[in-house]
């Protein structure tokens, strides 16, 4: 088989594994990405033996790919005298993240092997959850004293530049560790080497975030004000690590997934979905389940109450099914917009009474639109086949006046949720459309049959 295919084969990529000259080569030409995609297909056993014969700054590259995964599993196969050099030579957050992953025997057996300063390192970092700044920071920056010049800054970026996580940034720091500046490396590019680095760029407060700020907060600041990186900093202003643009977009996207799975009714998965065991794919998806099939027990409850009604007047349980979807699906919409707004920082728990008015003001008139509807599709089947008998302008008017009443209650029920739930200490995302929809059934069937009550008495009921 030509070497050029093993980007299509991994099973090449292992049998090669042997021949660590002729891995080199092959690898040489495959971009960390595609190759963390194809160790990805393999066995962790095996994807450890190609790591294992490749060139050894190939494979710290691979191993802060983030498209790599079960690295964890991988280095459980490592012997230590590959895993531990391994660990040295990685990005800080990258080897935080890799520790969170393991197990408390695979800990135990690699970090007595790790340099005491890189010890010290990581146990700062995993001391922060893994959803904020303290998390996904990395302690790897430039940092210089306030008092040198321009050329003394960059004579030491050129020394160290290749350990650090970006260059593009540097921080000014006072005689007591604190952040006093940040200036990027165009500015000091374009200005005179003997001229003070304190007098460089912007001399305005720097952007700064707090290790406990969460990581979607840390991503708005980075968008807010264009940002290449962010420096964390303590109560006394030292600078403990940096959250870079990249380390953003990575937690956006577990961020991002982490909302969408709990958007369909279940909990989020802290693995790729091929690699969630049964059992646990049936807990993490059973129990919402369970809790929305208990919440949809209420509508048959509440349908057992009005049955009396249902048989007097047989037509009204025709427009059950399009009386309680409207009303789920307004809420849903109204849940999912506002969820949204709350994580791009646009709405605030503070703004919940402007919310309502504007979601009073979309469900009557959507809730007018659809009854409208509604009304005009029973008119149009009466007049066709006289489907709805003598009182069709009654029933009509039930049907009409139910969506108004559903689909406002399913508005503003789906809008103030996601409030209800931030207040409580909860993460908004949990007011799925499931459960939005699960709550609008029960409402929709009381709303639906009282104003049939009213409408209806002395005709059908």
């Amino acid at each position: 088989m030509p070497l050029s295919n093993v980007t299509e084969t991994p099973e090449l990529l292992y049998l090669l594994a042997g021949d660590p000259a002729i891995l080199a080569e092959v690898t040489a030409s495959i971009r960390n990405a595609d190759l963390a995609d194809l160790l990805n297909e393999l066995p962790p056993a095996a994807a450890a033996k190609v790591v294992a014969g490749m060139p050894f700054d190939l494979a710290v590259q691979l191993f802060d790919e983030p498209e790599l995964e079960r690295r964890h599993e991988i280095f459980a196969h490592l012997d230590e005298a590959i895993a531990s050099p391994l660990l040295e030579a990685m990005s800080a957050d990258q080897r935080t993240e890799l520790f969170r992953a393991m197990n408390e025997e695979e800990r135990a057996r690699l970090l007595p092997t790790l340099e005491p300063e890189t010890r010290h390192a990581l146990g700062m970092l995993l001391r922060y959850p893994p959803d904020t700044a303290g998390g996904i920071m990395t302690t790897e920056f430039v940092s210089v004293p306030a008092s040198w010049t321009v050329g003394q800054t960059l004579r030491h970026i050129s020394e160290v530049g290749r350990t650090k996580e970006t260059v593009y940034a540097i921080y000014l720091l006072d005689g007591a560790e604190r952040l006093v500046r940040v200036v990027s490396l165009r500015e000091l590019m374009g200005v005179d080497r003997d001229q003070p680095v304190l007098h460089v760029g912007d001399r305005r407060r720097p952007v700064t975030a707090d290790p406990l700020m969460d990581r979607e907060q840390v991503a708005r600041l980075i968008s807010k004000y264009n940002l290449l990186a962010v420096p964390v900093v303590d109560t006394d202003h030292r600078v403990l690590g940096i959250v870079t643009v990249d380390d953003v977009i990575d937690a956006l996207v577990e961020e991002t997934t982490e909302d969408i799975q709990k958007f369909g009714g279940m909990e989020a998965l802290e693995q790729p979905y091929l690699d969630v065991g049964f059992f646990q794919m049936l807990r993490k998806r059973g129990g919402w389940l369970s809790a929305l099939f208990l919440g949809e027990m209420l509508t048959a409850t509440a349908m057992g109450f009005f049955q009396d009604n249902i048989e007097r007047a047989v037509v009204l349980a025709v427009f059950i099914p399009l009386i309680i979807s409207s009303g789920g699906n307004s809420g849903s919409q109204a849940s999912t917009l506002v969820i949204r707004a709350m994580a791009v920082g646009e709405v605030h728990l503070a703004d919940w009474w402007r919310v309502v008015r504007r979601e009073f003001a979309s469900g009557l008139a959507l809730g007018a639109l659809l009854g409208a509807i509604g009304l005009a599709r029973i008119l149009i089947w009466q007049a066709i086949g006289n489907v709805y008998g003598d009182h069709y302008w009654l029933v009509g008017a039930t049907v009409a006046l139910s969506l108004i009443g559903v689909v406002l209650f399913g508005t503003i029920a789906g809008s103030m949720l996601p409030f209800a739930l931030r207040r409580l200490g909860f993460d908004p995302a949990s007011a799925s459309a499931p459960f939005v929809a699960t709550v609008v059934d029960v409402t929709g069937i009381v709303i639906y049959f009282t104003v049939a009550s009213i409408i209806l008495r002395g005709t059908l009921l």
